[in-house]
């Protein structure tokens, strides 16, 4: 009887510990955002779970050339090449993140905000230390554009030094 007892207060203490009250907190996510400081209410982003995709009112990268052939290299060089862009959007251009494959592919990007019209650059370095033969390396940048990801490749041929 005892432990029927202590089970009925257990559950009944359970069922009212998760009734919740919607109405206390109706902070959504952008407003988090805005009262925080942060970058976000520079922006609007392109994409949400519940508005249509808006491929018109977004930043997007114009590169001058996509692709890079740095032709042959000798095992353990290292390559390095600068990509130029404009952004050809309406909004801000906010490069979040530039990441290769490996570690032997290194890219360094804007921090700040590129306007419409501006330009901006994207260096890439790459390590031939024990990366013989035919190379082709994307660099995968995720930005505030339509689609978000964008990918630029290093590529060429890497002689083995013996």
């Amino acid at each position: 009887l005892m432990y029927r007892y202590i089970s009925f207060l257990l559950f009944s203490a359970l069922i009212f510990s998760c009734n919740s009250d919607k109405s206390a907190d109706t902070t959504t996510k952008e407003d988090a955002y805005k009262k925080k400081g942060q970058i976000a209410d520079m922006i609007r982003m392109p994409v949400s779970a519940v508005d249509p995709v808006d491929t018109v009112n977004v930043a997007r990268f114009d590169f001058e050339e996509k692709t890079f052939n740095f032709g042959t290299a000798r095992e353990g060089k290292f390559v390095e090449h600068t990509y130029k862009f404009t952004n050809s959007g309406t909004i801000p251009l906010i490069i979040q993140d530039a990441t290769a494959t490996c570690g032997c592919t290194v890219p360094e990007w804007p921090k700040e905000p590129i306007p419409p019209g501006g330009a901006g650059e994207i260096n890439v370095k790459f390590n031939t230390m024990k990366k013989t033969e035919n190379q082709s390396k994307p660099i995968t940048i995720t930005a505030n554009t339509y689609p978000s990801k964008t990918v630029i490749r290093i590529e060429g041929y890497v002689i083995k030094v013996y």
